[in-house]
Formats: C-alpha cells, structure tokens, sequence
C-alpha cells in the first residue's frame, strides 16, 4: 500500500482546485481549461492509485493467499465499485445542477471528504506498518 498515504494527500489539492474551479473558471478559455486539467489530474490520480494500493492491501490477505481468481475477482469488484461512481455521479450532477451549477462542485467537494473518511482506517494502517518497519530496521 505504498501509495496509498500520497494517493490520500491528493482529495485536498482536489477540494481546492475544485473551490478555484468554482471562483475563477468563467475568467476566460485558458484559466477554465487550465483548471480543468488540474482537477482532472487531481480527482483521477488519486483513482488509480487508492484502487491499486486497496487491491494490492487485499491481494495480501491471507485468506487469498495462492488464489489467483480470488484476487481477480476482488480486483474486478474494486474497479467496478469505480465504475458504479463514475455513471452515478454524472446522473447526481444532473439532479443537483436544477438547484445551481455551484452545488455541483459542492457535491464533488462532499464526495471527496467522504472518500477520505473511508480511506482513515487504511491510512492509519499503512502508517502504523511503515512505522513498526522502520523501529525493526
């Protein structure tokens, strides 16, 4: 789960980027495009990295242990819980822009804090083990 604490850092930077998204988006096409990308880049790494370091953290439980299905199948249940995300939140936009565009970027917002309260327990974990890991060495 090495990119797990880094992959963690990364919803804040997206929590602002989305507030500068907000304020500053309709200054022009190359400040909205520019921001685009940064959210973009700030909500989608975090993405790939927390499903690959949630997958590896379970691919090494032992109850998978020397079952190549079971792990493909825990990873397959990951990306489509993503997946899940990914067509719900554009029809939870669609509802919620009825009541101002802002309250879109809101939702993304709360959507991010939610995502970070469910990675704590996980981020702990890594902590605690980088931690014991070092006083060993």
């Amino acid at each position: 789960m090495a990119g797990l604490c880094e992959g963690s850092n990364e919803p804040l930077g997206s929590l602002k980027a989305m507030f500068l998204y907000e304020d500053y988006g309709t200054n022009g096409f190359l400040t909205n495009v520019v921001l685009l990308i940064l959210v973009g880049f700030l909500v989608n790494g975090p993405y790939a990295l927390i499903t690959t370091a949630v997958s590896a953290d379970l691919g090494t439980h032992h109850s998978l242990e020397g079952n190549a299905k079971a792990l493909a199948t825990v990873t397959a249940i990951i990306d489509g819980t993503g997946s899940i995300g990914a067509a719900v939140g554009p029809l939870l936009a669609g509802v919620v822009v009825n009541t101002g565009w802002e309250n879109v970027f809101y939702m993304l917002m709360v959507a991010d804090v939610f995502s970070l309260l469910l990675l704590i327990r996980l981020v702990k974990r890594e902590i605690q083990t980088t931690r014991s890991h070092r006083l060993i060495l």
